[in-house]
C-alpha cells in the first residue's frame, strides 16, 4: 500500500512490521469449514487502502463496460463434416456447466455435428462412469466440462491412445493447451482475472471497509485456486477483513448454504458486509436463510459471484435479491469456442489461443439480461466455417 504521506525515520519499520502481521493475520483469518471458519474480526480497523481502491475502482469501470467489441479469432479452418462429440458433465445441476453445453448443442447445429451429453452428477463416481462410457463410445471429440481430469487420469490416457482429442471447460487452471493431462485447450476466462476482478469489486464497492465470507469448493482444483486468489486479492486492503472461508462442496450446496448462511448471519451480525463465491448458485442457495433472516434483498450483505453467470444469478442480481453483482462466463461463447477449437483439431490446426475478457454485471449496466452474452462470435465462427 503506498501512502500519500512520507513516514518519520523509526517509524517505517514499526509500520511495514505491523502492515507484514495485519497481512499475514487476514491470510490465515478462517480456518476451512469441514473445515470451516476462523475468528470473527472486526471491519473498522485500519484506514481503508486509498491507492489500492482507486485501482480497484478504474478495473471495475473497466470490467463493467457492456460495449466490447468481438476480438476472437477471425480466421480458421472451414467446417469439417459428420462429427460427434460427447460432452462429460461434472454436474449438469452446475448452472456453468449446462450453459456451456447448451452453447455447444447451438454451435454443432450449425456445424451438422451430433452432440450426445452424459451427466457425472457431481460424484467422483459418477463422473468416472461418465467419462469411462463416453471413451467407450469412440466419438470424434469429449469436452471435459467441469471437472478435473487429473480424478480420470486412466480413462484421460485411454482417450488420448484412441486419439480422441480432449477439450476442457474449467478443466485446469489457466486456458490454453494443457500437456498433463493432455488437453487439445482449455476455455475458460483467466482465473487470475476473475478472481482479481472479484476482490476489486468488494474493495470498490465498500470503499476499503468490509468484512467478507467467502464461498468455495475446496474438491475442485480450479475453485480451490480461484477462491486461494480471491482471499490474496481481499488482503491487498487493510481495511478489508475475511471472516470467514466457506468450503462447501457444490453437489451439496442446496443442503449445506443455508445452514451455514444461517450460523453466519448469528455469529457475525452486522460485521458482514459482503461476500464472494466461486460460482453464483451458492447465492441461490443462500437467499432463503437471508430472507428467513430478515435481511434486505439488496443487502448488506452484498453479494457477488466470481462465475459463472447463469440465468438465475442475473436475475437476482437485476431484481437486487441477495446478489448485487456477477462475474459471468460468455457460457454460450465458450460452448461455441470449444466446437471451434474441435474443429481446428480435427483440421490439424493448433488452438485459437482466444480468451474471453473479464466482465462484472450489476442491474444498472446488465439491462435486464439473463446472460452475458457479447455481440459478434456467432458471427465471426459462421464465417470461419464457412456457414
Amino acid at each position: 500500500m503506498h501512502r500519500d504521506r512520507a513516514a518519520v525515520p523509526g517509524v517505517v519499520t514499526a509500520r511495514a512490521v505491523s502492515l507484514a502481521l495485519l497481512l499475514a493475520a487476514t491470510t490465515l483469518a478462517g480456518c476451512e469449514r469441514g473445515s470451516s471458519n476462523g475468528p470473527g474480526v472486526s471491519t473498522t480497523g485500519p484506514s481503508g487502502c486509498p491507492a489500492t481502491q482507486a485501482r480497484a475502482e478504474a478495473a471495475v469501470t473497466r470490467a463493467e463496460r457492456t460495449d466490447v467489441p468481438w476480438n476472437g479469432p477471425a480466421g480458421g479452418p472451414t467446417a469439417v463434416p459428420g462429427k460427434t462429440i460427447v460432452y462429460v458433465a461434472q454436474t449438469m445441476t452446475n448452472p456453468g456447466v449446462a450453459g456451456v453445453a447448451q452453447g455447444v448443442r447451438e454451435a454443432a447445429r450449425v456445424l451438422g455435428w451430433n452432440v450426445r451429453v452424459i451427466d457425472g452428477e457431481g460424484t467422483p463416481a459418477g463422473i468416472l462412469a461418465a467419462l469411462s462410457e463416453a471413451v467407450a463410445l469412440r466419438p470424434s471429440g469429449i469436452v471435459i466440462g467441469g471437472f478435473d481430469p487429473g480424478s480420470t487420469s486412466l480413462q484421460v490416457a485411454r482417450a488420448t491412445a484412441a486419439h480422441i482429442p480432449l477439450i476442457g471447460w474449467h478443466a485446469v487452471a489457466a486456458p490454453g493447451p494443457s500437456a498433463h493431462p493432455r488437453l487439445f485447450t482449455n476455455v475458460t476466462t483467466h482465473v487470475d482475472d476473475v478472481a482479481a476482478i472479484s476482490a476489486q469489486w468488494v474493495i470498490s464497492h465498500s470503499h476499503g471497509h468490509a468484512g467478507v465470507v467467502l464461498f468455495t469448493d475446496a474438491s475442485i482444483p480450479f475453485a480451490q485456486h480461484k477462491s486461494e486468489l480471491i482471499r490474496k486479492g481481499l488482503a491487498a486492503c487493510p481495511g478489508v477483513r475475511l471472516l470467514s472461508y466457506e468450503n462447501i462442496p457444490i453437489p451439496d450446496a442446496s443442503s449445506r448454504t443455508p445452514r451455514e448462511v444461517s450460523v453466519l448471519l448469528s455469529r457475525f451480525g452486522s460485521r458482514w458486509t459482503h461476500s464472494v463465491a466461486i460460482n453464483d448458485l451458492y447465492f441461490a442457495d443462500a437467499a432463503p436463510a437471508f430472507r428467513a433472516a430478515g435481511e434486505k434483498g439488496s443487502g448488506p450483505p452484498f453479494n457477488i459471484g466470481a462465475g459463472d453467470g447463469d440465468p438465475s444469478a442475473f436475475q437476482r442480481v437485476n431484481s437486487r435479491q441477495y446478489q448485487a453483482a456477477t462475474v459471468p462466463e460468455p457460457l454460450s461463447l465458450q460452448g461455441w469456442q470449444i466446437l471451434d477449437e474441435f474443429n481446428r483439431a480435427f483440421s490439424g490446426r493448433p488452438a485459437s489461443g482466444y480468451v474471453a475478457p473479464v466482465h462484472i454485471a450489476t442491474a444498472d449496466n446488465s439491462e435486464g439480461a439473463t446472460a452475458w452474452d457479447p455481440s459478434g462470435y456467432r458471427e465471426a465462427y459462421r464465417r470461419i466455417w464457412g456457414r
